[in-house]
């Protein structure tokens, strides 16, 4: 990501933006999605974000329905799976590590350390603060899950894209266009049309006010998740500008970070909410929740762990997005997913698909099609703007 670095002139203000950096960063972003499909890592990337977004909400609704009842522990499996990240990292270590005594043997100079680690303390304070957001936002949609149907959560977490909107154009700056805004005011409408018609769709057992406190943690998952996309951007943004480009293994320790301590504090509800203690028949709380699993104990631990692995590739996905595009963008590509989750979720737990889901649902889609295509729009108008302001080459010029 080609960030402009930081200006070393003292302003009055400490985030004021010159002129010129403004135009610098709407070209870029008018030139990101041109970009974009030419990058074979931003492919990598999106088919990660397609199988955690299909297959997570999946599997943690079915280890509600199936007899699971603990908030905090589905909220800890969405960030669980940091440790994945431990063999590409080593990989990359080991592989800087031996480019890094190739140029040091060619130039004749003693061996220099090769640092562990690629990112500097401030980066490392704020991806834990993202971090904790994190673990706000997992248990906040982990308990909507608990209580709405897949079909109805998926849609309203797609208002993530309004709030992402928003939250980029404060912190990071993000143009807006009569495409964007179509696109957030669209959301905003399928959100409002199935809060006017909320408790349709209730399951069995769930009651009507715990239909409703599902529906508006939901919405304030999306609201809070929206506003930790644009942070994490600023924050490579900020790296960027002080110590130069982010690289994809920067990334990944981002998200290492970020899971870290999301895991963490979801383990702390867990304590504090007794999920280790033991039970009244002298079991502990999750084995004994296992032995009394719909799908049988192995069945309850293979839930967890393949939910662990889906929602780590899902996160990891959505980081590299904002680092080859913009938080927008992974908002965007978020939004377009939803109709995967929607027939997965008619197909394996037949949830009821009325009417006003249907036409939230084409609200979505046109509000994704609409940011897509004025970023093409865009995209096309950067090349040409580009092209054209490139001085004629000697051998085109007459003599």
């Amino acid at each position: 990501m080609e960030v402009e670095a930081a200006t070393t002139q003292r302003q009055p203000c400490k985030n004021a933006i010159t002129t010129k950096q403004q135009q610098q960063q709407q070209q870029q972003q008018q030139l990101s999605t041109g970009r974009l499909f030419r990058s074979p890592l931003l492919v990598v990337n999106f088919v990660l974000m397609v199988v955690g977004s299909a297959c997570g909400p999946l599997l943690l609704r079915a280890y509600f329905l199936r007899g699971g009842n603990r908030k905090w522990l589905s909220s800890l499996l969405q960030t669980a799976g940091w440790p994945l990240l431990l063999a590409p990292l080593c990989f990359s270590y080991s592989s800087r590590r031996r480019r890094r005594e190739v140029e040091d043997d060619g130039a004749g100079a003693g061996a220099a350390a090769t640092p562990l680690f690629l990112m500097t303390p401030r980066l490392l304070v704020a991806s834990a603060v993202v971090g904790l957001m994190t673990g706000v936002d997992d248990l906040l949609y982990a308990y909507g899950l608990a209580y709405l149907p897949v079909s109805t959560s998926s849609i309203l977490i797609s208002t993530q894209l309004a709030f992402t909107a928003a939250f980029a154009l404060l912190l990071v700056r993000q143009r807006f266009t009569a495409f964007s805004v179509n696109a957030v005011v669209l959301l905003s409408v399928g959100a409002a049309m199935l809060g006017m018609n909320a408790g349709g769709d209730r399951p069995a057992g769930v009651s009507r006010a715990q239909y409703c406190a599902g529906f508006a943690m939901t919405l304030a998952a999306a609201a809070l998740y929206g506003l930790v996309l644009p942070v994490m951007e600023l924050s490579q943004a900020h790296h960027a500008a002080a110590r130069g480009a982010v690289t994809y293994t920067l990334v990944m320790e981002m998200q290492l970070v970020i899971g870290f301590v999301a895991t963490a504090f979801s383990a702390v509800g867990m304590l504090v909410n007794n999920d280790f203690h033991l039970e009244s028949n002298q079991t502990q709380a999750i084995p004994g929740e296992a032995h009394e699993f719909g799908l049988g104990q192995a069945g309850y631990y293979l839930l967890l762990a393949g939910s662990a692995a889906m929602y780590q590739c899902f996160f990891l996905g959505t980081i590299g997005a904002i680092f080859y595009g913009s938080a927008l963008l992974a908002g965007v590509i978020m939004t377009v997913l939803i109709p995967v989750t929607e027939v997965l979720a008619v197909m394996f737990f037949h949830e009821p698909f009325n009417g006003t889901k249907g036409v939230a649902l084409a609200l979505s889609l046109w509000g994704f099609v609409s940011y897509f295509y004025g970023e093409v729009r865009a995209a096309k108008a950067a090349h040409r703007r580009r092209h054209s302001d490139e001085p004629p080459k000697p051998d085109h010029l007459d003599p």
